[in-house]
């Protein structure tokens, strides 16, 4: 069972889906919980179907105090690199929260502090507690809504179904095509067996 980690302090939990991707976006959520929230469906998005995924979204969004959502595109992740920018991801979507948070909790290990707010890394906070996981469904279900998109551009990578994650058969289609706007040029694109 998910758990608040904090019983009574007005808290936001913030994650981020597609850090390990080839392409597209890395897109952050933050939300924030009214008080006595329950789901007994909600956990860590990665556990759940697409279905289920996609069943919770509009709850979370209807149920919340508040939620944000932010998309940063490649040549950013390029500039900056891919933690800098799944961390500046989480700020913004945090930015967007009204009213601001007491208190934030981060998936993973590493964060940069967020205005004067006090935070803490929870490792695996998605399967562990309610607003994580509700961030990682927000996080998971928008990057995956803004790669059907940028699919009907690039067919040829079929992004609809591995979503920028790199696959044998992205892999393959970047060696046949070539890397597209969309793609993270700071990343290795080729596996090491593709690229002789």
């Amino acid at each position: 069972m998910l758990l608040k980690y904090h019983k009574n302090i007005n808290e936001t939990g913030t994650d981020e889906a597609g850090r390990g991707c080839l392409a597209g976006p890395v897109t952050a959520a933050a939300i924030i919980l009214p008080e006595h929230f329950e789901n007994s469906v909600l956990t860590d998005s990665k556990l759940l179907s697409h279905h289920k995924r996609i069943t919770l979204e509009p709850i979370l969004k209807m149920e919340c105090v508040s939620f944000g959502i932010v998309h940063i595109h490649p040549e950013t992740i390029d500039e900056i690199n891919i933690l800098n920018a799944s961390l500046l991801a989480m700020h913004k979507a945090i930015d967007q929260l009204t009213p601001q948070p007491s208190y934030i909790i981060v998936d993973g290990n590493r964060f940069k502090p967020y205005k004067k707010i006090a935070h803490s890394c929870i490792v695996k906070g998605d399967s562990k507690y309610t607003t994580i996981a509700a961030a990682s469904v927000l996080a998971k279900t928008a990057r995956d809504a803004y790669m059907l998109q940028l699919h009907e551009e690039y067919p040829m990578y079929n992004w609809k179904k591995n979503k920028g994650y790199p696959t044998k058969e992205h892999r393959a289609a970047i060696q046949k095509y070539g890397p597209t706007k969309y793609h993270r040029m700071s990343f290795r694109l080729l596996a090491d067996d593709l690229s002789k």
